[in-house]
């Protein structure tokens, strides 16, 4: 039974949300290429700071959702967690930058490899570690961690 309360999220947006990130990610290991990696953690921070301007939600709402490539999956669901998630990596891939810059391959790349083996669970397999933890955190009561999961 529905009620005005329930929030409701589209997991397909989140979906090709990760499969950019770890397509692209990939990608900027293969080449060898440390902007290609930064603008990917560029688009997670700003995803996380400002929702509507994330750039991989918006090319699954203006292009593969119109287009009928991606049916929408929305299912009752906080927010909350998955954006938590989404600046988590961002922050880490904004350190494995950093890495890399510095000349620290093994731990840079390391890094954006933790970022996309995340993502890749949480794409494949449907389990989201940042919103686990951003759950655990609200059970030790930080705050800012408000939402208790959905049963």
């Amino acid at each position: 039974m529905s009620t005005e309360r329930e929030r409701k999220v589209d997991h397909s947006a989140l979906r090709v949300n990760q499969a950019f990130i770890i397509g692209l990610s990939i990608l900027a290991f293969l080449l060898d290429n440390v902007w290609l990696a930064a603008f990917v953690g560029l688009v997670m921070l700003v995803g996380t700071a400002v929702p509507r301007l994330s750039l991989f939600k918006r090319i699954y709402q203006h292009l593969l959702r119109p287009a009928g490539l991606v049916k929408p999956d929305v299912i009752v669901d906080n927010p909350e967690p998955h954006c938590f998630a989404q600046g988590f990596g961002g922050v880490v891939v904004a350190l494995a930058i950093v890495a890399l810059l510095v000349e620290q391959t093994v731990l840079g790349w390391g890094l954006v490899w933790l970022v996309i083996a995340l993502a890749a669970l949480n794409l494949f397999l449907g389990f989201c570690a940042g919103c686990f933890v951003y759950y655990q955190l609200g059970k030790l009561g930080l705050p800012g961690f408000r939402v208790s999961p959905i049963r």
